[in-house]
């Protein structure tokens, strides 16, 4: 009988506290829907406000950056200092307006230290190759093996045009057919280039190849007087027309002269018009490839 009566205590004292949990838990469900309102309420005036600043931020930044470039530009500094400059200062100043906004949602500055940490290790090995770029873009600006405006090969994978801006992490190029190439600027300070027009002046190499029968005497005589009537060439650097090889064909000249930088394309395709048509005009044959068949009739009868 105790036993019995035992067992049903512990019963209804089990049955008691399930009641009281579930009475404590719909207490609470109460009390969090009745303050659900509130809560969602300041959700979003917390939302409204974050998109006003970001609004306002975004108009500030790009303010704040105006200023910067023109109190950069009055101070002389080069135009690759002022675009990496301004890229920086682009991304330090939208990592401030992001802390910003993240503030208004109750994340305090400790708070945002300790996530970035944790984080660190993880993003640095994942952006490892952006730092890279950013490290060779201040390399470039340092060393300066080019500057906005100069026309450079990259000879690794062979890429090339007019340099039309250095930024934090990658230079853009501009081809002479007006495409648009981006190279990662650790690339860039890691391999070989070619500045080509880092110097005001350009030489011109040009290969014409005359017949054996023309008169090389003449035909060097002849490109000799172009060049020195042509006003594009600096006629105080060396000027020199030789014969560079004989081949298969004919005997090719070789020639060589100086320009601006600026006239280089411009100096080429008219010397070698006019080249054309001085050797027309003085009867010097430019050969073609042409192949002669010659017919051995000296066979047996009925033998091809």
């Amino acid at each position: 009988m105790r036993d019995a009566a035992y067992g049903l205590t512990a019963a209804g004292n089990a049955e008691t506290i399930t009641v009281q949990d579930v009475e404590k838990q719909l207490g609470l469900m109460e009390r969090y829907l009745n303050q659900l309102p509130d809560r969602l309420f300041s959700l979003g005036i917390r939302a409204a406000l974050a998109i006003v600043v970001f609004l306002i931020g975004t108009r500030l930044i790009a303010f704040v950056r105006r200023l910067v470039r023109k109190a950069l530009e009055r101070s002389s500094a080069s135009t690759e200092a002022v675009q990496f400059l301004d890229s920086a200062m682009k991304a330090l100043l939208y990592l401030v307006l992001i802390f910003t906004i993240l503030q208004l949602f109750g994340m305090d500055a400790a708070s945002f230290a300790t996530v970035v940490g944790s984080v660190g290790v993880t993003v640095g090995l994942a952006v490892q190759g952006s730092l890279t770029n950013c490290i060779g873009g201040i390399l470039i600006l340092t060393l300066k093996p080019f500057k906005v405006g100069d026309y450079i090969i990259e000879d690794t994978n062979k890429n090339e045009g007019v340099v039309q801006q250095i930024s934090i992490f990658y230079t853009k190029l501009a081809t002479v057919d007006n495409k648009v190439i981006l190279i990662p600027n650790g690339t860039l300070a890691n391999s070989s280039l070619t500045n080509v027009t880092d110097e005001p002046e350009r030489r011109v190499d040009l290969l014409v190849g005359i017949s054996y029968r023309a008169d090389i005497r003449l035909a060097k005589r002849t490109v000799e007087r172009l060049i020195k009537d042509h006003p594009l060439v600096v006629q105080e650097k060396e000027i020199a027309v030789y014969v560079d090889s004989l081949g298969d064909s004919s005997v090719v000249l070789g020639i060589r002269f100086w320009t601006k930088k600026e006239d280089y394309w411009k100096t080429r395709w008219e010397m070698l018009e006019n080249i054309k048509y001085a050797f027309d005009g003085a009867g010097i044959e430019i050969p073609y490839n042409q192949l002669d068949v010659h017919i051995d009739g000296g066979g047996t009868p009925g033998q091809v």
